[in-house]
């Protein structure tokens, strides 16, 4: 089951042609603040380099929406001021790209309506268009069930897969395409870049969307300097 031809991978986001729509996947603002919070020293960096992606991502789609699914930001209970003025920052970015953005609320998302509302943006549990539903993939949603749901695309799973290629051994971001029940569903890599991800073939899954007999059946997308086919998750299984 390949990725529908009406979406395209652009970096690690998801672009739906027909409607100009860009899909980012958890992006974590503040993650890297946490990081060295907790004596885990990592380059301050981080911010200015998804800067410089995003704004290359949105010339180059010139999308009229942009969804996020969920975990904008990283801290679960709180905000700190650099978090808030980065997230504040992003988000300005992002309004100067396009005419509407919304944000789906994610499990790392406890207090971002003050954010939110400085921006006047919508947070919202759910988005459905088109028989696609937008969720952020962390607990089943009734709507999914929904028979006029065809496809459902969420983030919160971070899936990444290693590739050994004798002596390297190499962990890549990775979007899949698979079924839930008889929907179609589509699990979109996160937007960080401080972590791949969660190894889908070696580490527990975290999404209730997703099982571990049945995510081998997924075709899997590798994410380098482009969008790789790769087939089946269980022709990657054992490398």
């Amino acid at each position: 089951m390949n990725l529908p031809l009406a979406f395209e991978i652009i970096d690690t986001a998801l672009y739906l042609k027909k409607n100009r729509l860009l899909i980012f996947g958890d992006i974590h603002i503040g993650y890297e603040e946490a990081l060295n919070k907790q004596g885990i020293l990592v380059p301050r960096n981080s911010f200015a380099e998804l800067m410089k992606r995003t704004e290359t991502l949105l010339k180059k789609t010139q999308p009229e929406m942009i969804i996020i699914l969920g975990d904008l930001k990283h801290e679960f209970g709180t905000i700190s001021e650099t978090e808030w003025r980065h997230t504040v920052r992003f988000l300005t970015l992002l309004q100067e790209h396009t005419k509407k953005i919304l944000l789906i609320k994610g499990n790392h998302d406890n207090i971002l309506e003050p954010i939110a509302r400085t921006k006047n943006l919508e947070i919202a549990e759910e988005y459905a268009i088109n028989g696609m539903l937008f969720i952020h993939g962390n607990k089943i949603r009734e709507r999914a069930d929904d028979k006029k749901i065809k496809t459902i695309i969420i983030g919160h799973e971070h899936p990444a897969v290693t590739v050994t290629d004798w002596p390297r051994r190499e962990t890549y971001k990775a979007l899949l395409v698979g079924t839930w029940k008889t929907k179609k569903l589509i699990v979109v890599p996160s937007f960080t870049t401080l972590t791949e991800g969660t190894d889908v073939l070696k580490e527990k899954l975290i999404s209730p969307y997703l099982d571990r007999k049945k995510i081998l059946d997924f075709d899997c997308y590798i994410l380098a300097d482009k969008a790789y086919y790769f087939g089946k998750l269980k022709n990657l299984r054992g490398q």
